[in-house]
């Protein structure tokens, strides 16, 4: 899979970065990783894509290889500064359809790139959207007011997430089935430490820092369900059955409420096209095709 680099000096003051493939002629993929991860983390499946549409991932910041960036702006800034930079690239790639694709804090941000610009993409899929019920919002608010939900569990566990090995086959054999990456393919693992660490003096380190995760996790989307019911493309959203149920029970009531919204479980975890790439990318292919298709 041969990707460019791109990178865009953004308003809020820093650079994103990311890669692209060639332009040539394809639909175009732009892709959103989730928390803690990078775009090439998802390689395997990205592969199997590659063949069908262009690419362009994209990087948020703190991640891969965008600029951590002081501070954490926030789901909704982040998702309008990824807004921002493929407008800044777009041209690239000529009057041919775009598509969206994201996972977990990138499914969100995809979510509310979607409901700014409905007319952006033609098509979404989102796998396994971190989507919080309307009850779990307001008690987040709640907690924000006193300081408590930037120290939620997840939050916490990133802020004590191990960040430095000696060399990265270390890292591979640390990590392998362990925690978040139970149940990944190796090839899968392997793209997370090829392209989510870097090299430092002594050995690799974690591009995402541990504080930048925990910021991630310490924080929400606001006015997440006004976003939600603005959403006019027609959308996918897989979720794993082994996934967090908060979740599953929002992306049902989603659903049930905007027509433009599909769900499909299928087997899995949170991470389940890092688990099973063949399906993940088979079904992303069909639905975002299946116009171009019904056209042809």
């Amino acid at each position: 899979m041969q990707l460019q680099p791109w990178y865009h000096s953004c308003s809020a003051g820093f650079t994103l970065r990311g890669e692209h493939s060639a332009p040539s002629g394809k639909p175009v993929l732009h892709f959103v990783h989730g928390n803690g991860y990078c775009s090439r983390t998802y390689q395997p499946m990205l592969e199997l894509l590659a063949p069908h549409f262009d690419l362009f991932l994209s990087d948020v910041q703190g991640h891969g290889n965008s600029d951590h960036g002081g501070r954490f702006h926030g789901w909704n800034r982040t998702a309008d500064l990824c807004l921002e930079a493929w407008r800044s690239k777009a041209a690239l790639f000529g009057d041919v359809p775009v598509y969206a694709v994201g996972h977990s804090f990138g499914a969100v941000l995809t979510g509310l790139m979607l409901s700014r610009h409905p007319n952006r993409c033609k098509r979404a899929v989102l796998l396994d959207p971190v989507l919080f019920t309307p009850a779990m919002i307001g008690l987040m608010a709640l907690s924000d007011v006193v300081g408590l939900y930037a120290r939620n569990t997840l939050a916490q566990r990133a802020r004590k997430r191990r960040a430095h090995w000696p060399d990265r086959e270390t890292a591979f054999r640390a990590l392998h089935e362990r925690g978040m990456f139970k149940g990944w393919r190796e090839e899968a693992l392997w793209a997370y430490v090829n392209h989510a660490l870097k090299d430092v003096e002594g050995g690799v380190e974690l591009k995402c820092k541990p504080n930048r995760e925990a910021e991630v996790f310490g924080s929400y989307p606001r006015r997440l369900w006004a976003a939600l019911e603005r959403v006019h493309t027609p959308t996918l959203v897989l979720r794993g059955d082994r996934s967090y149920p908060f979740a599953a029970k929002a992306i049902s009531r989603w659903a049930a409420q905007n027509p433009s919204i599909q769900e499909q479980e299928v087997p899995g975890g949170h991470c389940f096209m890092q688990e099973d790439p063949e399906t993940s990318a088979a079904l992303i292919r069909g639905f975002l095709l299946q116009e171009m298709r019904a056209a042809a």
